[in-house]
């Protein structure tokens, strides 16, 4: 490639922004293991270290390169002349002063850079894994703890509607979601409206039930918590002013002055759509720690001290669920991040042009036996990711049963 450093090390000089942030993360979390609890002793276990390592790569990557555009070398989109299907480390033509000069893994089928969009590719899973499944937790926990620590006709409604939605299978239920014709009726959109909301209540029911006997400490801070988070579900909701727009009437929104964000109405549908079909799954997983907790002697206690139920739910029940809970949070990052990989490919709910991995694998396998670079490329990153995030989960598990 002319400087000696061949494709790979071309490739590890740009991420070079990664390597810095992923060694003072390192060091930072060894010196202070002890002082962070389940997450600090994640560094006694080889396989854990592993995974986290693996896992925070992309996340850096998605950051540095997908946020400030500090690792691509070209524009994802952009199609640059003479450069289609060009095999990886190709020299760019035409180039100009100030441009990167080569193509690290080649050009696609449409004379994009692949290297670029594979980073770009890593900030769609950052943004939308992570957060769809903080979303789904939300709705599952606070559907399942009550279900489970109450019991009775509240449990079989809740467990019947979560058997209801799992009855179907996944990959129908997303194309159902993110089909055109689903998505103009603004379903997606009320789906949202109610999914979002849970953020909100599991937030204001756990600090009232901690501040409870603090009156002058857990009316401001709900206020200005509630107050907050409002905002940001509001500006979830709303797009350009509106929250549901279609050619037969219209719901306005928060105040575009006020609308301190929009999200893309693509992501919006497929975030939505992960939210739903993961937050039964969840539900049934805490329905089953509350029913086995709360027979415990400590809740019990509690009980006897006069607390209420959504204090022992909140406050004795789910801090003793959190290390299987924290073990699925990790392998449902995965199944998310293979599902975004299957909506893409399939060309769902994301544009067509957008730079996740599913898209570029489908765009890369139709010259697959000429040209298997194009799709190789971001399926390997894909299949990192995913390992990473088993690994890590393996790691967590180890070190939450000896917790």
């Amino acid at each position: 490639m002319g400087t000696g450093a061949g494709i790979f090390g071309g490739m590890a000089q740009r991420f070079l922004p990664v390597w810095i942030a992923l060694i003072v993360t390192f060091a930072l979390s060894i010196s202070y293991k002890r002082k962070l609890g389940l997450y600090g002793k994640l560094f006694d276990s080889t396989v854990g270290m592993i995974g986290f390592a693996i896992v925070m790569f992309w996340v850096y990557t998605g950051i540095f390169g997908g946020l400030f555009d500090l690792i691509v070398t070209h524009d994802s989109l952009s199609q640059v002349s003479g450069m289609k299907n060009k095999e990886p480390g190709t020299p760019l033509r035409g180039a100009e002063e100030g441009d990167y000069q080569w193509f690290l893994l080649g050009g696609d089928n449409l004379a994009r850079d692949v290297f670029s969009r594979l980073v770009k590719g890593s900030w769609v899973v950052v943004q939308i894994a992570p957060l769809a499944t903080l979303f789904a937790f939300m709705v599952g926990i606070t559907l399942g703890l009550p279900a489970g620590y109450y019991g009775g006709k509240l449990d079989t409604i809740l467990s019947f509607l979560a058997n209801l939605i799992l009855a179907f299978p996944v990959i129908l239920l997303f194309y159902l979601l993110v089909t055109p014709e689903i998505v103009l009726t603004g379903i997606p959109n009320y789906m949202a409206l109610f999914l979002f909301v849970f953020p909100i209540v599991f937030v204001a029911i756990l600090l009232n039930s901690r501040f409870y006997t603090q009156p002058s400490v857990r009316t401001p801070l709900l206020i200005f918590v509630i107050g907050v988070l409002g905002w940001l579900y509001l500006s979830m909701v709303s797009s350009n002013g509106t929250i549901v727009s279609t050619d037969s009437y219209t719901i306005p929104g928060i105040p575009a002055m006020l609308d301190g964000f929009d999200i893309d109405p693509g992501i919006l549908v497929v975030f939505v759509s992960v939210v739903f079909v993961n937050s039964p799954t969840v539900f049934r997983i805490v329905r089953g720690l509350a029913l086995d907790i709360k027979t415990r002697d400590y809740v019990a206690a509690a009980q006897t001290r006069g607390e209420g139920p959504w204090y022992i739910m909140l406050w004795e029940i789910l801090p003793n669920a959190r290390g299987p809970l924290i073990v699925d949070f990790c392998l449902r990052i995965g199944y998310t991040t293979i599902l975004l990989g299957t909506l893409g490919f399939f060309g769902l709910g994301l544009e067509s042009e957008s730079p996740d991995w599913g898209s570029t694998i489908n765009a890369g396998r139709r010259l697959l036996s000429l040209y298997p670079h194009a799709a190789i490329a971001p399926a390997l990153a894909l299949l990192s990711l995913v390992l990473g995030l088993n690994l890590l989960a393996d790691g967590l598990r180890e070190e939450s049963l000896r917790d």
